[in-house]
């Protein structure tokens, strides 16, 4: 029998919680958020002369944290309508409503009798064959069953998620003996396809799998930075972005995450007595951390951990680092680090760990060490805490937000330096990793393929069928590729167009690339897909290019160049196959014009996207401010001068604003939702839009013809002109925002017409374009361009 999921109950509103309810929401599903009830009536509460049976006391802990969902930042909710799925209340009142419920997930505090006098009471009302999970992090899963009936210990796992829930794609699944096998496949399977998650079955032991690793990981270097004469700042310049971390690295993800979690997960794992001698010693607490503790210096959470802001002498504030010597904050300098600059041209960080372990100075010291007890450690955790591999490196990716697993760096190093690194660390790996060859190929099917020790034999990654993994199959299915893209052929008829520039840019050899990929699957195929798996779809034009040929006052270059963006893009949109854009990430500028013109759009729920050229001092001038208009000018009605909605679609491009989810990019228009559809999987983005190509393509695709547009001309931009007169008044804008402010109102109401008109997509082009071309001869408009390349953010001037 299928099993749906309707409605969730949550059992506890803190900030998991709440990140659950918020998740869950976001997917579609009704969720009851239950809290306690207060034990005393607030003095707010007294001086209103509530008392404690009234409902807003009762529920006052579920509500409270139900709001700081809602202003969570970043954001918890796709979208703020979303927190209408999702209804609050209290243990006593409203346990009871769980008969209705499909899955009850408990994320109460981290006490074992607390959890098991819970589940009690959710016998008492649950219905049989009701699933029910803990989002426990430290307590055994058996431990929590206790006492349970049969049928409470069939549906019930551990559903771990990582925090910030709807970021972490991590869920690690924690059957115990009497889970159900196909409950266990249910919750892979739901968490995968439903909540977007990475789902990663775990056994039962101490920390699961992301923590037992990650945690080791993050103690050893705590050991590390005294030893080798480091500081903080050092560490976290050595472990962030240049190995495929976070930004935070190491200590600063310890401030992040809070000391007292990372202590309580340390002492756990050496508590529990899993470990041998040598791995316990790394949990053991360095004297400064537990000094730390003493101080109650445990991070973001009060404010100062390792790092602290400060005011200094010119009243300023600054970030300083924890001298874990003087145990004073200072400002930690900027070391420099030979071993890093030889990485400097290497653009894949998998790719630079051959040359970091070779280095001659403290870093390459570090990496080795580091390295070398890492590798050690997870050839022990084989079959200890995972039975394969892949799972350790999924949890690592997924929950830690490593860009590569461990076995994968170990594979990049090369297995028997490896090993030699373990040795020079003081360690011996697992007997079974010594005749292993590698940890991952890539089979003729383009699937990643990993050793399984249990049978000595490369196996298939279950799941993977799902996904297209665009690495595996460049080798043998790239059709054509040049210096920024390159064409894969899909299979099934699609082909696919990957933009493969730095930051995936929108230049003229992308720009070549995605004519290219047209002709071809115009001639020989039956759809085309425009996806990439980097960091993000794309941020946009060519930058510097404009700016080059803006300096040297190229006119003609830069008209044809402008000229060459608007034809590509309407050749996305009026050729004759279907075009399936797949955005993800930061879609911005020139990517979201790429998006906007897509006949379908598979978007990744995680995708930030908008027309943010404004911020460069000009109006998007790759179509992207025709189609606003264009789509506008459906919803006009005879008489509508003053359109609210165009007036919408011009604040959002004046204003630059960039969606923060893709459902958001719905409300303001950039998505339709008659034809673009979100998943929440980003792995499955690709192998999604593939099928939505094919399916267009097999309704019977014709080409488009292009459209009229409806304007409404100098009545409307009076309008505009009228408000931006006043924002530069109020002094909200600047007299070079208003100029851009103008300029993209004229574009927008097809310019100085006497009246209503209908123009076509190419008059509005023309002048979308002469008006990107005033704008580069602004000065002020070159001063943003420059800010922005040089700074990495806009500049207001």
């Amino acid at each position: 029998m299928k099993r749906r999921i309707k409605h969730v109950t949550v059992l506890g509103s803190g900030i998991m919680g709440s990140g659950i309810a918020a998740h869950f929401a976001n997917i579609g599903v009704e969720v009851l958020l239950l809290d306690i009830v207060p034990f005393e009536l607030t003095e707010a509460e007294q001086k209103k002369g509530l008392t404690k049976e009234d409902k807003t006391v009762r529920n006052r802990i579920a509500t409270e944290n139900f709001v700081k969902l809602q202003k969570a930042s970043p954001a918890l909710l796709y979208s703020p309508k979303f927190a209408d799925r999702i209804t609050v209340g209290n243990f006593d009142d409203d346990l009871e409503k769980i008969k209705k419920t499909d899955w009850i997930i408990e994320v109460v505090v981290e006490r074992l009798d607390i959890k098991k006098s819970v589940y009690e009471k959710i016998e008492q009302h649950r219905k049989p064959g009701t699933l029910v999970s803990s989002n426990t992090s430290g307590i055994p899963i058996h431990f929590l069953i206790e006492g349970r009936s049969d049928d409470f210990k069939k549906y019930f796992a551990g559903t771990h998620f990582f925090n910030p829930v709807r970021y972490l794609p991590l869920l690690e699944i924690i059957p115990t003996p009497e889970t159900d096998p196909e409950i266990v496949k249910f919750y892979m399977e739901y968490g995968a396809k439903f909540l977007g998650k990475a789902t990663v079955e775990a056994k039962d032991t101490p920390a699961f799998i992301a923590n037992r690793i990650g945690v080791f990981s993050m103690m050893n270097l705590l050991h590390e930075v005294k030893n080798l004469g480091l500081n903080v700042s050092d560490i976290d310049k050595l472990t962030g972005p240049v190995i495929g971390r976070p930004k935070s690295a190491t200590f600063r993800t310890a401030d992040v995450v809070g000391l007292d979690t990372l202590v309580m997960v340390a002492n756990g794992v050496r508590q529990s007595g899993a470990e041998a001698n040598d791995f316990n010693d790394v949990f053991k607490l360095p004297d400064y951390i537990q000094k730390m503790m003493d101080n109650k210096w445990l991070g973001s959470k009060t404010e100062q951990g390792f790092y602290k802001k400060v005011k200094n002498a010119e009243g300023k504030s600054e970030i300083q680092g924890l001298n874990l010597d003087t145990f004073e904050y200072e400002l930690q300098g900027k070391s420099d680090f030979p071993t890093l600059e030889l990485t400097k041209s290497i653009d894949k960080p998998i790719d630079r760990f051959k040359v970091l372990v070779g280095g001659k100075d403290k870093a390459g010291e570090l990496y080795r060490k580091s390295l070398g007890a890492l590798f050690a450690y997870i050839s022990h955790k084989v079959p200890e805490i995972s039975d394969e591999l892949y799972k350790i490196d999924d949890a690592m990716r997924a929950g830690f937000g490593w860009e590569n697993g461990p076995f994968e760096i170990w594979d990049a190093v090369g297995v028997q330096k490896g090993i030699e690194l373990a040795k020079e660390a003081g360690y011996e790996v697992s007997d079974w990793v010594k005749s292993v060859e590698s940890f991952y190929k890539v089979n003729d099917e383009g699937q990643s393929i990993f050793f399984d020790k249990n049978s000595g034999n490369y196996n298939n990654i279950p799941g993977q069928e799902a996904f297209i993994i665009l690495d595996n199959i460049r080798k043998n299915k790239t059709l054509w590729s040049n210096s920024g893209s390159a064409i894969q052929d899909l299979g099934d008829g699609i082909i696919n167009f990957e933009i493969r520039s730095k930051m995936n840019s929108l230049g003229g050899e992308v720009l070549d690339g995605l004519n290219r990929a047209i002709d071809l699957a115009e001639k020989d195929y039956d759809g085309l897909v425009i996806g990439n798996q980097g960091a993000n779809f794309s941020v946009g034009a060519n930058l510097a290019m404009i700016l080059m040929m803006a300096i040297d006052q190229d006119w003609d270059d830069l008209n044809m160049a402008i000229a060459y963006f608007q034809k590509s893009m309407m050749r996305v949109r009026y050729s004759s196959i279907p075009v399936v854009v797949a955005p993800h990430g930061m879609t911005l500028g020139g990517g979201c014009e790429m998006t906007m013109h897509a006949d379908r759009v598979v978007a990744a729920a995680e995708t930030y996207i908008g027309l943010v050229e404004t911020g460069v001092g000009v109006i998007p001038g790759g179509g992207g401010t025709k189609e606003m208009a264009l789509r506008v000018s459906r919803e006009f009605h005879a008489d509508d001068v003053k359109n609210n909605r165009l007036r919408d679609m011009f604040m959002n491009i004046a204003m630059g604003k960039v969606a923060t989810s893709a459902y958001e990019a719905y409300d303001m228009g950039i998505l339709e939702n008659h034809k673009d559809i979100v998943v929440v999987n980003k792995n499955r983005q690709i192998a999604e839009a593939k099928k939505v190509a094919k399916l267009t393509a097999e309704l019977g695709y014709t080409q488009p013809i292009q459209q009229k547009v409806k304007v409404l001309g100098r009545d409307a931009l009076g309008m505009f002109l009228v408000g931006t007169d006043q924002m530069l008044t109020g002094k909200y804008i600047s007299e070079h925002d208003k100029l851009i402010a103008d300029k993209l109102a004229n574009v927008l109401v097809g310019g100085n017409l006497s009246e209503p008109t209908v123009v076509t997509e190419q008059y509005l082009l023309n002048l979308e374009r002469e008006t990107f071309l005033q704008l580069c001869g602004e000065r002020k408009t070159l001063e943003r361009i420059q800010f922005m390349l040089t700074k990495g953010k806009p500049l207001r001037n």
